[in-house]
């Protein structure tokens, strides 16, 4: 398996414009969630509390995942996906015509903002060349978002040193 550093820079690579990793921000988590509501049907409950559907599964495999590469990224992701999990579950209650218009909604959208992303970028998608950049995006965005705030600062210089820093956009230029 490939270390933390070595996933993160591989992706990073795609996303060295600024204003792809902005797009990144709200467009990853859109589809995230789009993708645990549409799997939260069907759902089992089991032990009489706990709904199990194909978000469940996908999410805990995704967490083993995610906490092999990193422990401290990897909790973090899991409560993420809790969250979105329970707020999933929720919607997968509720009608199919509002849970189908919520999934896809959002999942259409997620990935117009992150077209858009690209086009900036001037590149592909990473997922394009490998689709593990598929599971690697929510948590290059988790990362990007402790790096703004002073964290994990070694995780930012490791992935700057093979990848190079973000770009600065001149102002007044286009992609």
């Amino acid at each position: 398996m490939k270390s933390l550093e070595t996933q993160l820079a591989t992706y990073a690579e795609y996303h060295r414009d600024p204003r792809n990793i902005q797009t990144h921000f709200i467009g990853v988590p859109m589809i995230m969630f789009a993708v645990v509501i549409l799997l939260s049907r069907p759902a089992v409950v089991v032990a009489g509390i706990l709904p199990m559907s194909p978000a469940v599964i996908a999410a805990l495999a995704a967490c083993i995942y995610y906490v092999l590469l990193d422990t401290r990224y990897g909790f973090a992701m899991a409560l993420v996906l809790a969250l979105m999990l329970a707020a999933g579950q929720w919607v997968a209650q509720q009608s199919t015509a509002l849970w189908l218009a919520c999934g896809a909604g959002l999942f259409l959208v997620g990935w117009v903002i992150q077209f858009v992303g690209h086009f900036y970028e001037g590149r592909k998608p990473a997922f394009v060349d490998d689709i593990i950049g598929l599971v690697i995006g929510p948590l290059f965005v988790l990362a990007e978002l402790g790096f703004l705030m002073g964290l994990r600062n070694e995780v930012r210089e490791a992935i700057e040193r093979r990848a190079g820093p973000a770009r600065r956009r001149v102002a007044g230029t286009l992609p």
